[in-house]
């Protein structure tokens, strides 16, 4: 019985772990999978359906197109998140003579 047991962790966990990735990527895949339709096989009722809604008004963008202050700014955040614990136990690391 103890063997059979290893055997399940050893075997069944990953596959269980490799099923359940695979199902999520597919339906991850699914829904956000569109397809073109045409509307000149549907009747007049189905077409009322089918129709595209009205383009909504345009909003006043502030972003500029290329700018990345933002992307730099936290990238400066995160060096010295890493950056400073080190710099302060630096010393503690080195080998006392």
């Amino acid at each position: 019985m103890l063997y059979y047991s290893r055997l399940m962790k050893r075997f069944i966990r990953p596959a269980i772990l490799i099923s359940v990735s695979i199902l999520i990527a597919l339906i991850s895949a699914a829904v956000t999978y569109t397809t073109k339709i045409s509307g000149a096989g549907y009747t007049s009722t189905a077409a009322y359906f089918l129709q595209a809604p009205p383009t909504p008004p345009v909003e006043e963008d502030r972003s500029v197109v290329g700018s990345t202050d933002g992307i730099v700014v936290m990238g400066g955040v995160i060096a010295l998140i890493v950056l400073v614990p080190i710099l302060v136990k630096y010393k503690s690391w080195m080998p006392s003579e």
